[in-house]
């Protein structure tokens, strides 16, 4: 044979056996996983715990890179590839393994925070403030440690990521002030997300989120008002979820003065109770009561107390109850007067008398 083809025939030969390894354990690896996450999810779907199935959705992304690792690190240890490129190659291997750790992790972490949010609200509110801060813990800690993998020393570096923080907390005192503000906040629990709250400016809804800058309220008419968060620490709020979401609803009404007080609050009670009991937002254990309190100029007015389990079931209980009171005011008799002045024409005569 050629000494030219013989050498030919041997290099094609060397290079051959490196892909046909890559080759043999990517697929092996890969009929592996299949089978394997197979299993995994029949078991993690018998099984009540949610965490079982968010590490398996976490790692089965990841695993792909991890199996394509696997086989280029035995196509490295086959072939006869200079040892600097070797080296190289492998170090490549430990940062990808390092980082796509990193990325499981981070998938995990935010979906049990998202899944055990209602345990974990009572330590530490969930908002895309806490999410975004343990997504950089989380890759911080994952770049230190691939910088001490490769032998970089991390003090310097530290040291000039502290000097260069002073200059850059100086120019962006705004976004700093923000972000404090934001964790202030949430520390406080003044405000949380799902609350619905009132500005001394005049907006008021539901605070759907706080983030590194500003808080997100999501108004009655389907608008969103983004509130600075150094803004919102300082303003005068009404909170209509503290001490608690359920919330009195106040109903002003009038009877003619001839009514019969007594009848007219029985009455009145009577239907109140009702739209507790059926209207969506009442409270049903809650027993409705009225005060009397003017004498007005053309009826004796009274306030109307029930209680409604949040803000917004106020409307449609106000809307029910001044429906329904009409209607049984007819039945019973019970005039809600006209605004009239009366004029006594007698007196007026006899005023007009004396004058004369």
């Amino acid at each position: 044979m050629d000494p030219d083809i013989n050498s030919m025939f041997h290099g094609f030969i060397a290079a051959s056996i490196p892909l046909i390894i890559f080759s043999a354990v990517f697929v092996t690896g890969y009929a592996a996983r299949k089978i394997l996450f197979k299993r995994l999810l029949n078991w993690a779907g018998d099984t009540a715990s949610p965490l079982d199935d968010v590490v398996i959705s976490a790692i089965k992304g990841p695993s792909l890179i991890w199996l394509l690792m696997l086989a280029i690190y035995f196509a490295i240890r086959i072939s006869s590839i200079p040892e600097d490129i070797a080296d190289t190659l492998g170090k490549f291997l430990l940062i990808s393994g390092i980082f796509s750790a990193t990325i499981i992790i981070n998938n995990i972490a935010g979906k049990v925070i998202k899944i055990y949010s209602r345990e974990i609200e009572s330590t530490l509110p969930v908002t895309s403030l806490t999410q975004n801060f343990s997504r950089i813990l989380i890759f911080g800690t994952g770049i230190l440690i691939i910088l001490g993998s490769l032998g970089i020393t991390i003090t310097p570096i530290l040291a000039t990521l502290g000097v260069g923080g002073l200059a850059v907390a100086l120019a962006l005192q705004d976004t700093l002030s923000n972000l404090f503000s934001g964790f202030h906040i949430m520390m406080a629990r003044q405000v949380k997300v799902g609350d619905f709250i009132k500005l001394e400016s005049g907006e008021e809804g539901y605070v759907t989120d706080i983030n590194w800058r500003t808080t997100r309220v999501k108004m009655l008419p389907n608008n969103e008002v983004l509130i600075p968060n150094s803004r919102l620490a300082q303003a005068v709020i009404t909170n209509y979820c503290l001490p608690d979401k359920e919330l009195a609803v106040l109903v002003q009404a009038g009877v003619h003065y001839d009514s019969d007080l007594k009848k007219v609050e029985k009455v009145t009670c009577d239907v109140a109770k009702q739209v507790m009991k059926l209207v969506p937002g009442g409270v049903p254990d809650f027993e409705p009561f009225i005060r009397y309190h003017t004498f007005g100029d053309s009826s004796i007015n009274f306030t109307v107390i029930l209680r409604a389990r949040e803000f917004v079931d106020q409307y449609l209980i106000k809307h029910e109850f001044i429906q329904r009171l009409h209607e049984r005011y007819k039945k019973e008799g019970i005039v809600i007067p006209y605004p009239i002045r009366a004029v006594n024409y007698q007196q007026e005569k006899a005023g007009g008398f004396q004058r004369a």
